[in-house]
């Protein structure tokens, strides 16, 4: 699993590479050696890109091995350190969506009762929506209370690659066991 820093994120500078997967373009934002964005084309929720830094061609290479693995169905965790920065309740939100385990879903709705406290199913959504490291933060893994597709930051149909890429490894795997 991804580790989330506990400190705050340092005030080191920010830079980001473009990385080509069969999602599309993903922008990689570092800082610290920690990943602090992850993002699509047309992302939701997307920083200013003055929040980037300093643009390079190599770079993150960690990140790029491991989502190319992660995309040919290699990989099921990722082992980078992140520094997603949000409010203490989306950091929250986002420590529990980090639980899930790979192949399967968890509802909104399902997210807030563990939360406890009130809170909202649309309220873990708000905070699910504003994940600036997707993928690694596996977001996409958190469905509707009837198990359909909702909001994505990167489009319904880049939500639907992953999941099934995963069911089918996670179901692949369980076949040969």
């Amino acid at each position: 699993m991804a580790t989330t820093s506990e400190a705050p994120v340092s005030a080191g500078a920010a830079t980001h590479t473009t990385i080509r997967s069969s999602l599309g373009d993903l922008t990689v934002v570092t800082r610290d050696g920690r990943v602090t964005g992850l993002y699509f084309p047309h992302h939701w929720h997307l920083p200013d890109r003055s929040a980037f830094g300093e643009y390079r061609d190599a770079g993150a290479e960690d990140v790029r091995r491991q989502l190319d693995e992660y995309l040919a169905g290699e990989r099921r965790e990722f082992d980078v350190l992140l520094g997603a920065a949000g409010s203490p309740f989306q950091e929250r939100v986002w420590q529990l969506i980090s639980q899930v385990p790979y192949g399967t879903t968890v509802s909104y709705g399902e997210l807030a009762g563990e939360l406890g406290g009130g809170i909202t199913a649309q309220e873990v959504g708000n905070a699910v929506g504003r994940n600036p490291v997707s993928i690694i933060i596996p977001c996409h893994r958190v469905v509707g209370a009837s198990g359909g597709l909702t909001g994505y930051a990167g489009g319904l149909r880049r939500k639907r690659i992953l999941l099934d890429l995963e069911q089918d490894v996670a179901g692949r795997s369980a076949r040969l066991f």
